[in-house]
């Protein structure tokens, strides 16, 4: 068996999340990704990734891989990458590939992950940003969020921003980074690094931090919601288009014996 590790980006807008779930749910990108491969390789694949995008979430770094029973000799002979583009949807692409180790796993190798949301502030819409960007009218004070998001950084009980559904052993997480910024006149960023993040945990943050910005309730305050370990305490969920999985990190030594395709 060949172990393939490989980078994939995607528009998350017309799937019903990463995990494959029943089929009324609609198409999952992990089951239209398997059943790509299954048709590349004539035999039936299993998928695991860095972890699981919510319905309508987006990727520039999504990392993925499967085992296949190839000699490894073949993928040195062709473009994977470009055999999986012709059997793939223009909405999702495979680009990097890398021959892995037996010890590279895309979930439990991961050290850290790092998201970007973006916000689109202007007073009206813009139609070239709506499936990949959230809307806010009312003009951002950066600096009022940047406090708040001065608050996340260090190691926290997350539950606050935790959303129901995927119980867990361990609400803590270690958040590196988070800082707020404007791309341009009217795109706002926020990125967030960590050593994991629960579910729709960013997006709860952001939504949080929109409230108090919007309300201007005191950052300190967050603090407080942390503390509480209670959903209830924290604001709404900000839209799924705004998010972005931006990369996803491995152990240095590990990447250095994936093998580029």
């Amino acid at each position: 068996m060949t172990r393939i590790r490989f980078l994939v980006s995607y528009d998350g807008t017309d799937f019903c999340g990463w995990q494959k779930q029943g089929p009324s749910a609609g198409a999952s990108l992990q089951q239209t990704l398997e059943e790509a491969l299954s048709k590349v390789f004539d035999q039936k694949i299993d998928l695991s990734a860095s972890g699981r995008t919510d319905a309508g979430v987006h990727a520039l770094g999504q990392v993925c891989h499967f085992d296949v029973d190839v000699p490894e000799e073949r993928f040195l002979k062709w473009d994977f990458c470009w055999a999986m583009q012709g059997v793939l949807q223009k909405n999702i692409v495979i680009r990097k590939a890398w021959i892995a180790p037996a010890d590279f796993h895309a979930t439990l190798s991961a050290t850290h992950k790092t998201y970007r949301y973006f916000v689109y502030n202007h007073r009206r819409a813009n139609p070239f940003w709506a499936r990949n960007s959230h809307w806010v009218k009312k003009p951002l004070d950066l600096e009022f969020l940047q406090r708040c998001a001065d608050q996340l950084v260090g190691e926290h009980d997350f539950k606050s921003f935790q959303t129901a559904g995927t119980p867990v052993l361990n609400t803590v997480r270690t958040i590196h980074e988070a800082r707020w910024e404007r791309r341009s006149a009217n795109l706002v960023q926020f990125t967030i690094t960590g050593s994991g993040f629960l579910k729709q945990m960013v997006r709860n943050l952001v939504g949080t931090q929109l409230q108090f910005e919007k309300f201007q309730r005191e950052p300190t305050e967050i603090a407080q919601i942390l503390a509480a370990r209670d959903r209830q305490k924290a604001g709404a969920t900000a839209p799924p288009q705004g998010l972005l999985l931006w990369k996803v990190f491995y152990p240095a030594d590990l990447d250095k014996r994936c093998r580029p395709l």
